[in-house]
């Protein structure tokens, strides 16, 4: 059972470090949310890329009036990880403290060995949902810059990363995050099986895997199955589909005009919404010169709006 006076004690954030996360853009979130959001009663919450859950931590924290969500993402794994920490996060933080005594005990060469191993475990997807959870977190903990990317078998194939003294079992975290997914239902698969809870007073939030800005710097292999421009096309369709529904949505993605300022990819596709574009930093770059500002963009039918 969760200590609940513990609990109150922290703040509820992502639990793994994930590519494209919005911790460091939920300001301009919250200016792309309606005025009056905080005075509406009973608002549902959805959203159908959930990632990190940078934004439904931070929104589901600020805005109790939202008393019902719903996340999805097509990584099996991830919402795996997800479902153990809302019904089981005590056994899951035994597990993880296993593995962090036992990895933390060895040095950098024992620690790439163990590494290894535990990455092909969890690549035999033939574990329990709490060893699922627990391998999930130790690797994306643990491998270089903890990107999350699989191969065209669905392989989690990323290398181990090099650092010191990471915290694979946060505890306080775990707890919080726990106890605010008590009120969140938990979807997995495609995205646009989150259309049936599009009605009057539901906001979406979409943070798909972005249109990668150059042929090198894509970073979408969250599944095997990939999302190409057929895809942003279809997830445009989705948009104006909810929007039919009167629901409000917000979505990001990357700023095509970053690398060629005549790229109207987006400003096209969404021509029928409200585009505003954000400043943004290149969290993820094999080089430490290619980590930088950076627009992204910021696509809403909303209209009382502090932008």
């Amino acid at each position: 059972m969760i200590n609940m006076k513990k609990v109150d004690k922290y703040t509820a954030k992502p639990f793994v470090k994930w590519v494209g996360g919005k911790t460091q853009l939920l300001k301009d979130i919250e200016k792309a949310l309606p005025k009056d959001l905080l005075q509406r009663e009973s608002v549902t919450y959805v959203e159908p890329f959930v990632g990190g859950g940078a934004v439904m931590f931070w929104i589901l924290q600020k805005y109790p009036n939202i008393t019902r969500a719903i996340i999805n993402d097509i990584n099996e794994e991830l919402i795996c990880t997800y479902r153990v920490i809302k019904s089981d996060v005590e056994s899951l933080i035994l597990e993880l403290t296993k593995i962090q005594t036992e990895y933390l005990a060895l040095d950098d060469v024992a620690r790439k060995d163990y590494f290894l191993s535990q990455r092909e475990r969890y690549n035999e997807k033939r574990n329990s949902d709490i060893e699922t959870a627990a391998l999930f977190i130790f690797l994306n903990r643990t491998c270089f810059n903890g990107l999350y990317r699989v191969n065209s078998k669905g392989m989690f194939n990323v290398p181990h990363g090099k650092y010191t003294n990471p915290k694979i079992c946060d505890e306080d975290t775990l707890r919080a995050d726990s106890l605010v997914l008590q009120r969140v239902e938990i979807l997995c698969g495609d995205f646009a099986q989150t259309g049936k809870y599009a009605a009057d007073n539901v906001l979406y939030y979409f943070d798909p895997p972005y249109r990668p800005l150059t042929d090198t710097s894509s970073f979408t292999a969250y599944a095997k199955c990939g999302f190409d421009d057929r895809e942003q096309i279809r997830l445009r369709d989705f948009c104006e589909q909810i929007a039919t529904c009167k629901s409000l949505f917000i979505a990001s993605n990357s700023d095509p005009q970053n690398e060629d300022n005549g790229d109207d990819f987006f400003d096209e596709l969404y021509n029928m919404f409200t585009i505003k574009r954000v400043a943004a930093a290149r969290m993820i770059n094999s080089k430490g010169n290619g980590r930088g500002a950076i627009s992204e963009i910021m696509i809403s039918n909303v209209v009382n709006a502090y932008f």
